[in-house]
């Protein structure tokens, strides 16, 4: 047998020292805290790794694909933080058509986690420019179910919601095992061609809602106090018919009382009812003199009677009085 080159002979010591080396170095790997290792071995999954050094079939049997599973990846939509984007890309990612038919730029974030690594790893290839078209695809179908007033104001909030929601439920039907953590809508405008016409509606708009707050203000101060006046009024009103129902009451009662006592006495009662009626008679008068019919040519007294004036008054068994108006006088 021929003796060997030395050069080849050194060659075949660097190519052995070359194997055992990589052989060694292949055997290794270290998992960090962030991620987990899926293993394949002749290409077809084999187990997960944890966190920590762990042994490996050499040489390329298994192969460790190391996942960031606690990381929250992010992807922007309508424009990039740190550079710029084109204006053609941006389009196409944020200009969509709204339910009725107006236009706005509507520019979100996307969050997201890997939820399992294995199917991330072998159920699809380019996953984030799956997850990329699904999410435009979504917020479009929300923003065209929505009016550009609703896009552009009050509904940022249901959007991004609804859009979390479906972008999630179409990524469960591809099975990649990715989780949507959150969406978020950025800037939403009109596009740049109609901008000032917008600004102009919503000018109209704000002092549109100036005019209604200053109506509800008056209206806020205005009725309770007409309200309050009313409710006065009511109570009032039901306190004299409390009033005017006792006070007939009462009149009812004493007329039963006066009744009763007349029925027992009949003349006595007239007699009495008579003396009454006269005392509240005489108490109108500012003066009363009582004067004898038969005395003839009475003089007045301190030019005060006034003759034209009588009120005749029955007396007892047939004979009667004269009752004369005598302004500052007294009974007499």
């Amino acid at each position: 047998m021929p003796p060997i080159d030395k050069s080849l002979k050194l060659q075949i010591i660097v190519a052995a020292l070359f194997v055992v080396t990589y052989g060694v170095l292949s055997s290794f790997y270290k998992i960090e805290p962030s991620q987990q290792g899926v293993v394949t071995r002749f290409g077809a999954f084999s187990h997960f790794a944890d966190e920590g050094p762990h042994l490996a079939l050499p040489f390329g049997i298994d192969q460790v694909y190391k996942i960031e599973v606690t990381r929250i990846h992010e992807m922007q939509f309508g424009f990039r933080k740190g550079f710029s984007l084109s204006k053609e890309q941006a389009r196409r990612e944020s200009l969509m058509l709204t339910g009725d038919l107006n236009v706005a730029v509507v520019e979100w974030i996307l969050q997201y986690k890997i939820e399992d690594p294995k199917k991330f790893s072998f159920h699809a290839k380019n996953v984030e420019k799956n997850i990329q078209d699904v999410s435009i695809s979504v917020m479009r179908r929300v923003v065209g179910d929505k009016q550009v007033g609703d896009v552009l104001t009050k509904d940022r909030v249901e959007i991004a919601s609804t859009a979390k929601k479906l972008t999630q439920e179409t990524l469960d039907l591809y099975d990649m095992g990715i989780l949507i953590i959150k969406v978020s809508l950025q800037n939403v405008t009109p596009p740049e061609q109609v901008r000032p016409a917008y600004n102009e509606i919503n000018i109209a708009k704000q002092e549109k809602e100036q005019m209604i707050n200053e109506a509800e203000e008056t209206y806020n101060k205005v009725i309770p106090e007409a309200e309050g006046l009313a409710q006065k009024k009511i109570t009032e009103s039901e306190a004299y018919a409390i009033n005017i129902l006792n006070k007939a009451e009462g009149d009812s009662q004493k007329f039963k009382e006066i009744y009763k006592a007349y029925k027992v006495s009949p003349a006595a009662t007239k007699k009495r009812l008579y003396i009454e009626t006269i005392e509240k008679v005489f108490n109108k008068l500012e003066g009363v003199t009582i004067i004898d019919e038969k005395v003839k040519g009475v003089l007045p007294i301190l030019g005060q009677m006034d003759l034209g004036k009588e009120l005749s008054l029955p007396g007892q068994k047939g004979s009667s009085a004269k009752l004369s108006s005598n302004i500052g006088g007294r009974y007499k």
